[in-house]
């Protein structure tokens, strides 16, 4: 039997240990650290195949959860936190990199495909489902020479690293939108071709 134990799951996409630290699949991961940061969550509890943590942000009883089965397998995770944790879909954002948008932008939508990112694929198989929120940030699509897997498995340039570095930030902003205004406001106040940080 489920138990509700909190209001909202945040979930960060991702792909675990140190190999794929910082590499640009992992951005979900990013997100996520660094919301539990500016928030003193500790994500380091082993369960449900994932790291979780759990506290509250903008007044919301929160869990804050990086799966540990790969990116690919992401969808069994994904599962058990929604049956241990008794949340309804509209109760969780799923947070994941995306190549179809550019760098230093950031996607909020309430529902859709898996729009080609075989985590969210994973997700849709397992649930059953594809009306969960997800935050997509953007990761550039990779030059024509490199395959797309190879791509995102690469770690971030010097550059690049500034720009994601103001862009987790922009996307932390949104995730507690998301949790204090809903998905309409935030979807408004964020989705917008390149938002800076303090905008």
């Amino acid at each position: 039997m489920a138990e509700r134990l909190c209001d909202k799951v945040m979930i960060g996409l991702g792909n675990p240990g140190r190999t794929y630290a910082g590499t640009r699949h992992n951005v979900g991961f990013l997100v996520i650290a660094a919301l539990a940061r500016r928030h003193d969550i500790a994500v380091t509890r082993k369960a449900h195949k994932s790291l979780v943590g759990s506290g509250l942000i903008c007044g919301t009883r929160v869990v804050l959860a990086l799966p540990q089965t790969y990116m690919n397998a992401s969808g069994v995770a994904v599962r058990q936190l929604f049956a241990h944790y008794g949340v309804t879909q509209d109760g969780v954002l799923v947070i994941c990199d995306d190549l179809n948008l550019p760098q230093g932008t950031i996607r909020l939508r309430g529902q859709g495909s898996d729009g080609g990112h075989k985590g969210l694929r994973s997700i849709i198989e397992e649930t059953g489902s594809e009306e969960f929120a997800r935050l997509r940030v953007g990761i550039d699509c990779p030059p024509a020479e490199k395959a797309a897997e190879e791509y995102v498995l690469e770690p971030f340039s010097g550059e690049e690293k500034k720009i994601m570095a103001d862009v987790v930030v922009t996307a932390v902003r949104a995730c507690e939108s998301w949790l204090e205004h809903g998905i309409d406001v935030t979807m408004s106040a964020f989705n917008h071709p390149r938002m800076e940080v303090g905008e």
